[in-house]
């Protein structure tokens, strides 16, 4: 059985072709979390949008994998359409930050406990 495929326009829901806070990413999140909940196939359209910041991504795309849904869901269940090569890498460098804090994210804690640390002996 095929799924129900459902494309979900970041510009429509921000309201602008400017992606740069994690307010407007945790509005897109809403959105795609609500659709994944439902077993959508989502078609995540940057179509006109301009700039694109990982502050964004993060709230908007990142969060998704904090156990909530397999990874297996979100890969075979969302796709980036309209997105250029540059924002691309943007948000596969932001999956795979989040993939890892959300396996480890004690480690990512301790590491910055220790730079703070570092610091105030400075």
């Amino acid at each position: 059985m095929e799924k129900t495929k459902k494309v979900i326009k970041i510009k429509d829901i921000v309201g602008s072709n400017l992606c740069i806070s994690s307010h407007d990413g945790e509005r897109v999140y809403l959105e795609i979390a609500k659709a994944l909940r439902k077993g959508f196939c989502i078609k995540l359209s940057f179509e006109d949008i301009e700039d694109l910041t990982s502050a964004f991504l993060n709230s908007a795309v990142g969060r998704l994998y904090n156990h909530e849904f397999e990874y297996e869901t979100i890969s075979e269940n969302l796709t980036p359409e309209n997105i250029s090569p540059d924002k691309l890498r943007l948000l596969k460098r932001v999956v795979d930050r989040a993939k890892e804090f959300f396996e480890e994210p004690d480690r990512f804690d301790n590491a910055v406990q220790e730079v703070l640390g570092s610091n105030e002996n400075d």
